[in-house]
């Protein structure tokens, strides 16, 4: 399933993560999740080889690569059943963030071990009572003599338990105006008044989603990404949290986009082989078109939601945050809605067999879902579109 388009180097990235997918696939994501723990050897290995870095600056470790190449390492490894979450909170939120708007020292210290997968980073956006606006989030950061004393709670952040910190997205009050800024901050998970709690969740996957309380987390300076003079006492007025917060949301759409494209690929591959062999009354069922042509729908669908993938992609690599705001939601919904379709798809092609442990795709019905309910809803996607592609009024 190469795209022709694709760079030589792309393509030779393409089959290198592949063939790490296949030596782990679905069986050993199944076996962590019933054991209860992360997948931490491919999670390694991935970091070895350099596919976590490959989006992050080479002068701190990375691959000199973009989100292009990061999105094509996680759409490989779902395609191959193995796909790690955390590569899209990681590398490409976090370490994105970190690359281009921290300070030396916080590039120094982090991104060479986001990069080789060393250390692990979760990102902190959603509140319960903010839920998709970001404008009522209540986590503050107020200054206690050089310190930041950072409270306030956040839901459905993944992969606490493996993490070493946690970028946090909360307001800080502007010394000259007195208005809530945003901002951004590295959140220690061994810090004193950092409390986790662990979301009882249906969806079957190897990273736990946490509920986190802040309370009054002292934090030094340096914790706030840039630690920039607009956040100082008396400083200026630019929102540079919101710039930071934004170049992280795209490329966390974009690798959303990539996780449901190669989910949705695994599970057409395990259809498409099985319309191939099964037989009834001397017939492959795959020769028949009630069979056929929903298979062949479905991947032209993945094929669709890839391309506008590719185009977010490349938009964000270029520098167009704007052009890539767009594309990247539109990737991201697109994705969502071929995933949930492929998979349901493959399930009705199986039949009963289709919801049993041997095939695997019975769980992949819940986990589709995501892509279509996280980061945003497909619903808050269209709002965007609505209003700020075709310039409708806006409705919230």
């Amino acid at each position: 399933m190469t795209a022709p388009a694709e760079s030589e180097e792309h393509q030779a990235l393409r089959a290198a993560v592949a063939a790490l997918g296949r030596r782990y696939g679905r069986d050993y994501l199944a076996r962590t999740v019933a054991e209860g723990r992360p997948p931490t050897e491919l999670w390694t290995e991935a970091g070895r080889l350099g596919y976590l870095g490959v989006s992050l600056p080479e002068e701190h470790g990375g691959g000199g690569g973009g989100i292009t190449e990061l999105a094509i390492v996680l759409e490989e490894l779902g395609a191959a059943g193995s796909p790690l979450l955390m590569l899209v909170v990681s590398p490409a939120i976090c370490g994105t963030v970190i690359s281009r708007f921290g300070t030396d020292a916080q590039k120094r210290r982090w991104l060479p071990a986001l990069a080789d997968g060393t250390r692990v980073m979760a990102f902190g956006i959603t509140e319960p009572d903010a839920g998709s606006n970001s404008h009522r989030i209540t986590t503050t950061a107020r200054r206690d003599g050089p310190d930041w004393l950072l409270t306030g709670r956040k839901v459905f952040v993944s992969g606490v338990d493996t993490a070493d910190a946690v970028l946090i997205v909360g307001r800080t009050e502007d010394a000259r105006t007195g208005r809530l800024k945003p901002c951004l901050f590295i959140v220690p998970t061994g810090a004193e008044n950092f409390h986790r709690h662990r979301i009882d969740m249906e969806l079957t996957a190897a990273e736990k989603q946490f509920e986190l309380v802040l309370d009054d987390v002292r934090l030094p300076h340096d914790a706030l990404v840039g630690a920039d003079a607009s956040h100082a006492p008396g400083g200026g007025e630019q929102d540079t949290g919101l710039l930071q917060l934004f170049a992280g949301l795209n490329p966390e759409r974009i690798m959303t986009a990539a996780f449901a494209i190669g989910m949705g690929r695994h599970a057409l591959a395990k259809a498409v082989a099985y319309a191939r062999d099964r037989t009834v009354w001397d017939t492959p069922i795959g020769a028949h078109q009630a069979i056929a042509h929903p298979l062949a729908q479905a991947h032209i669908d993945l094929e669709l939601a890839r391309l506008m993938m590719q185009k977010a992609a490349r938009l964000y690599d270029a520098g167009d945050d704007t052009g890539a705001g767009e594309a990247a939601n539109m990737a991201k919904y697109a994705a969502g809605e071929a995933c949930v379709k492929a998979v349901d798809q493959a399930v009705h092609t199986l039949g009963g067999n289709g919801l049993t442990r041997e095939f695997g795709l019975a769980s992949l019905i819940t986990a589709a879902r995501v892509a279509r309910i996280a980061p945003v809803s497909r619903e808050m996607i269209l709002n965007y579109v609505s209003h700020q592609t075709l310039g409708l009024p806006k409705s919230y």
